[in-house]
């Protein structure tokens, strides 16, 4: 796959307490493109937040290794990893994660801040804009509803241009209405920035709309998936 983005190369992800070994991930193998949008399904406790966190680098395999942008983040430190990620790599929580001592504009500045870009107030502003949130840039997070401060979240993580965006149950605290409309927005900024999306979801009507849907079954790719 020559334009291969992420490459997942048969991880496998165990833990082990007093009471034995716990196998959370078999063998996931799969690559996904520049600009493909998937979702990642699966039961509570299959095993997908823990392969999201591995495809970030933010948690390290058992066995296996996943390439970004051609790179093995398990070949390099985690100061590297973390700068790779920095450069490659948005991210959207269910749960926002927005710094509450940081207004609407500083959260979305604070990436572009750490990557020593001289125009992040204006890019900040601008992408801000682009998600309706323009009379708000001064506003602290406590101040906003919730479908503004994930709006402010996707801001932060498209303002960086990212190759990939890793978004873990990205509506889960949402109604429905503001589910919809936040959703709207990552697919149209998908399309825009040429990001590669990968949604972790409980939604089958948010992976319906993605270009594929992987399923985790019990820490393995369910057999309908095989081959992708």
């Amino acid at each position: 796959m020559s334009d291969c983005i992420i490459s997942v190369e048969h991880v496998f992800k165990s833990v082990s307490d007093s009471t034995g070994t716990l196998d959370i991930l078999r063998d996931i193998d799969f690559r996904l493109s520049q600009r493909e949008t998937v979702a990642i399904v699966g039961a509570s406790g299959s095993g997908k937040s823990t392969l999201l966190s591995i495809i970030a680098g933010l948690d390290v395999p058992s066995r296996g290794t996943v390439h970004l942008a051609g790179q093995d983040l398990f070949a390099i430190d985690e100061d590297a990893r973390a700068a790779l990620r920095a450069q490659k790599m948005g991210f959207v929580f269910q749960s926002f994660q927005l710094l509450g001592n940081l207004t609407a504009l500083e959260n979305v500045m604070l990436p572009l801040e750490l990557a020593n870009r001289r125009d992040a107030r204006q890019a900040a502003t601008e992408m801000l804009a682009r998600v309706g949130l323009s009379q708000r840039l001064g506003h602290y997070p406590r101040v906003l509803s919730g479908g503004e401060q994930q709006r402010v979240a996707l801001a932060r993580a498209f303002v960086v241009q990212p190759a990939v965006l890793l978004a873990d149950e990205p509506t889960g605290s949402l109604d429905f209405a503001t589910g919809e409309t936040v959703m709207e927005l990552m697919f149209d900024l998908n399309r825009e920035l040429g990001t590669t999306l990968v949604l972790v979801t409980h939604d089958k009507a948010i992976a319906a709309r993605c270009q594929r849907r992987i399923t985790i079954e019990a820490g393995r790719i369910a057999p309908e998936e095989d081959g992708l």
